[in-house]
């Protein structure tokens, strides 16, 4: 009998499950779009939103905060966060538009103007495309307050804050569109993962063209100009190779194996850069400091980025290693040879290291290389490292002089509409904290 009961109401129960999910579907419709919307994709990319947006508030704030003199730390501190708040309202109205929508090879059409037909429902691959919208944002906010290291100390906030507002408009959002957005580099098949290009040239140039424009502090060969805090910028250093887990994992869109890499090679990369230059110095110089070796975890960083999705681990040692020692030598060439002050060794950092970095991806990303092979070229058409690095080379050459020329511009309209770039001397002398903002930074 217990045989024959099963054999009965076993279908029965059947019928009952798919009714019960049935109503459950129906009740629930998000359920029904789960193989469109990737739940652990999109989990990942909120994480790294935020670990993206940490590295400029607070890790690049601290981390340039510290450099500076006491004086005018609260100017950088402000700048970081002013240039927070513009970034995001210039996205949100135009930027991601100029960027992300189709237009022509160069320049996105406006038909994301405001985030126009971004709602709760529409995706961006598998992810919210608000989400994508918002993950992009903060690469936005993050490359303009790079700039500021350029100029540091010595430029007025309103010329400061005029100069990133343009700049994201006319150079950041175009050169994204370039790479990213489906524009003629990206047609050509550049390597740039996560903003060598769109992100490290493109602030390293401007901070090299805003050093020699505004020229260079009043003390600067003079006298040392020494970080007030190193506490407060080994501090931010920590927190942006943290925050760069995201900047490079999440560039990958997905929870996967990509991601995975692109953290792994990024961390590999980063402590080559920093344990590279800590001996480098310490032969050098006689002594290891922690300026340098945090430094040279950001020379690092940004070789790494264009190629972190694309390269191995054994690739990434040799690139943080080249970016310790090429890097190095950069900053006392900028500084000491070319006597071009370059506040917060922007362009040496990240310029020379998102250079590179950049032209190194087409070395590494090849599978012909062996234990330093990485995942291959992103195009079928290209067959060789050779054509590889001809497309890399490209993508610097026209990203540097587009960037170069369009800054010059900006800033020489910025200084005619602020009747000057700069503080006059006593000014620079007092300090930004009080002539800009009327606080200081220490009550001591």
């Amino acid at each position: 009998m217990g045989c024959h009961s099963k054999s009965v109401n076993a279908p029965l129960s059947i019928k009952f499950f798919f009714k019960l999910l049935s109503l459950l579907l129906l009740s629930f419709p998000f359920l029904a779009q789960a193989d469109e919307l990737n739940g652990s994709n999109t989990a990942w990319i909120l994480t790294a939103t935020a670990l993206v947006l940490f590295m400029t508030l607070p890790g690049l704030a601290l981390f340039y905060g510290g450099l500076v003199g006491k004086k005018n730390v609260l100017s950088i501190l402000m700048q970081c966060f002013a240039i927070a708040g513009i970034a995001s309202i210039l996205w949100l109205i135009v930027g991601y538009s100029i960027a992300f929508d189709e237009g022509n090879p160069y320049f996105g059409g406006m038909g994301k103007f405001l985030f126009n037909g971004i709602t709760e429902s529409s995706l961006a691959g598998d992810i919210p495309e608000s989400l994508f919208a918002l993950f992009q944002m903060t690469f936005a906010i993050i490359t303009p307050a790079l700039i500021i290291g350029g100029f540091a100390e010595r430029t007025k906030f309103s010329a400061v804050l005029l100069f990133s507002a343009l700049w994201i408009v006319l150079v950041y959002a175009p050169v994204t569109h370039w790479v990213w957005g489906g524009g003629w580099l990206q047609q050509m098949g550049l390597l740039d993962f996560a903003g060598g290009t769109v992100v490290h040239v493109t602030a390293g140039v401007a901070a090299l063209v805003a050093a020699i424009m505004i020229g260079p502090r009043r003390q600067f060969g003079k006298s040392a100009t020494t970080p007030h805090n190193m506490t407060m910028t080994v501090t931010g250093a920590g927190m942006l190779w943290v925050g760069w887990f995201g900047f490079n994992g999440g560039s990958a869109l997905a929870a996967n194996g990509d991601a995975a890499m692109a953290m792994l090679v990024t961390h590999i990369s980063a402590a080559t850069g920093a344990i590279t230059w800590m001996f480098y110095e310490w032969i050098k110089f006689g002594k290891p400091t922690a300026l340098g070796t945090v430094t040279g975890m950001v020379a690092g960083l940004g070789t790494i980025t264009p190629a972190s999705g694309y390269v191995g681990p054994a690739g990434a040692l040799v690139m943080g290693f080249v970016a310790g020692v090429v890097c190095f030598n950069a900053v006392i060439i900028i500084k000491q040879k070319w006597k071009i002050d370059d506040s917060l060794d922007v362009f040496p950092v990240h310029g020379v290291g998102g250079i590179i970095g950049t032209l190194m991806a087409a070395v590494f990303a090849s599978t012909e290389i062996g234990i330093f092979s990485g995942q291959g070229f992103s195009k079928e058409s290209i067959t060789s490292i050779g054509e590889q690095f001809g497309v890399q080379a490209i993508g610097v050459a026209s990203t540097f002089i587009y960037t170069a020329i369009v800054t010059y511009i900006l800033f020489k309209i910025v200084s005619l509409m602020t009747n000057g770039l700069r503080v006059d001397q006593d000014q620079e002398t007092q300090g930004l904290d009080i002539i800009d903002h009327e606080e200081r930074g220490y009550e001591l």
